[in-house]
């Protein structure tokens, strides 16, 4: 009974404020400028905090639901890892004319040698029925003057736990472009002093699909495991939107024959 009290009168004091500023916005034309400049300081405050819950109502109420971690992962996978970009929102949400070793979130890094930044990257929500992350991430490059550009992205410390030369790693990427773009992934494994890498070509068709790295084929001492990250190396990327709308990490043991 006191819930719906409460419910009743929140929903009168926001009827009357809402009455208030109707009235505010058809007196506007009339006031002086003394009275309709204080008005102004009250409007963008008030519309501050109103964008403010409107933009995480936003990104709570759309598809798909913050938080979830729906990963497409082949039978026998013993790990799968979606980086925090693709996962939950990220502080700040956007960087301009990004610095070599510029970051974005925790876990990600941009390089690159330009000299002067036309780079952008920013955390956009994901909405189409069919996405899996709720986040993604949208990279504007311009005017471009550098030799290379690669994002950087540090896997989770239980991507190394239990890492064995028996594993198939794999990485599934859904990426749009604007124009047709190589895209290479890098897998780098840090084992005592030394650091194992193995390159794949993304399908250039789409850009879009899986790549697999067979650790069969490395060197690593599964003893002195340390790190594992993946560098995405974009081959002339000027002028291009890139949109990487998922990323996903698995890894499951070769079949015994």
């Amino acid at each position: 009974m006191m819930d719906r009290v409460r419910e009743m009168i929140r929903r009168r004091r926001t009827a009357r404020q809402l009455n208030r500023w109707k009235h505010v916005a058809s007196s506007a034309e009339d006031l002086d400028l003394a009275t309709l400049k204080n008005v102004r300081i009250q409007a963008r405050q008030l519309r501050r905090q109103v964008d403010a819950v409107t933009h995480i109502a936003d990104g709570r109420l759309a598809l798909p639901r913050i938080g979830t971690n729906a990963i497409q992962k082949p039978p026998q996978s013993d790990w799968a890892h979606r980086p925090e970009i693709w996962r939950g929102p990220i502080s700040p949400t956007g960087v301009a004319a990004v610095e070599n070793r510029g970051r974005i979130g925790e876990f990600a890094t941009l390089h690159h040698d330009c000299r002067i930044s036309e780079l952008t990257l920013r955390q956009v929500r994901n909405t189409r029925e069919d996405d899996l992350a709720p986040f993604g991430l949208k990279m504007d490059v311009f005017k471009f003057d550098g030799s290379f550009l690669s994002l950087v992205l540090d896997l989770s410390g239980d991507a190394v736990k239990g890492l064995r030369r028996n594993h198939i790693l794999r990485m599934d990427a859904n990426i749009e472009v604007e124009r047709p773009l190589e895209i290479f992934a890098r897998l780098n494994v840090k084992h005592g002093p030394n650091v194992e890498q193995l390159v794949r070509e993304l399908p250039q068709a789409k850009n879009s699909g899986v790549v697999e790295f067979d650790l069969e084929h490395s060197k690593i001492n599964e003893k002195r495991l340390e790190r594992l990250w993946i560098d995405l190396i974009f081959e002339g990327p000027e002028m291009n939107e890139i949109y990487l709308r998922d990323l996903t990490f698995s890894r499951r043991p070769r079949a015994d024959f």
